[in-house]
């Protein structure tokens, strides 16, 4: 646990140290190019912003190619602040580039820092909440009302009348050869037609 400690410790000593000489070479720079007082200390911070964005992008997997790219941009800067106060750079007579790319800095940081913060990761889009709407049945049309026919009263018929309609019956079988219809029947014995269907269901299979 300790030497894990301890091994933390000197990271978190080197990170600070690297970033504190970063932070410095950058405020020389912004300051030998003419952005003095609080300007000059802003610098370092946009780049170090800058970096801390594209490194968390970067960190989620999405959107590989825009952290790479404003890691590069951000990381750039920094390097190039540390390479130009190394010795290679006169702070008394710095160039016209230069003076343009650190006055154009303020407009590159906070594009880079918008698109980083704010901008979805690739195939994911916004969701508007909606209310669940309760599903209802499509109505119907009303289908009219059948009325109940009356039942037909039983027609009673007398047992001489079935007799006289199997005679008849039978006649006509025998004139025929085919059995006698209701029709036919109701006919030859002048009934109405619900008694005609009464004897006709009481007649034997050779009469009806």
């Amino acid at each position: 646990m300790r030497a894990q400690l301890a091994r933390v410790d000197a990271v978190l000593v080197q990170a600070l140290i690297a970033a504190a000489l970063s932070f410095a070479h950058l405020h020389d720079i912004a300051s030998a190019a003419g952005q003095d007082g609080w300007k000059a200390w802003a610098y370092p911070i946009s780049v170090d912003l800058l970096l801390v964005a594209a490194w968390r992008r970067l960190r989620t997997g999405e959107a590989k190619a825009s952290g790479w790219c404003w890691f590069v941009i951000a990381l750039t800067a920094s390097l190039g602040a540390n390479v130009a106060t190394a010795g290679l750079l006169d702070l008394g007579d710095v160039p016209a580039w230069l003076r343009i790319l650190v006055a154009g800095w303020p407009a590159v940081a906070f594009l880079g820092g918008t698109l980083l913060a704010h901008s979805a990761p690739k195939g994911v889009a916004p969701v508007e909440d909606q209310e669940d709407e309760p599903e209802t049945a499509p109505e119907l049309p009303a289908q009219p009302a059948v009325e109940a026919m009356p039942e037909r009263p039983a027609v009673r018929v007398p047992a001489a009348l079935i007799d006289h309609a199997r005679k008849v019956a039978a006649e006509h079988h025998t004139r025929t050869g085919t059995p006698i219809d209701t029709p036919t029947l109701r006919a030859r014995l002048g009934v109405p037609g619900p008694m005609a269907e009464a004897i006709a269901a009481h007649l034997t299979p050779t009469g009806s």
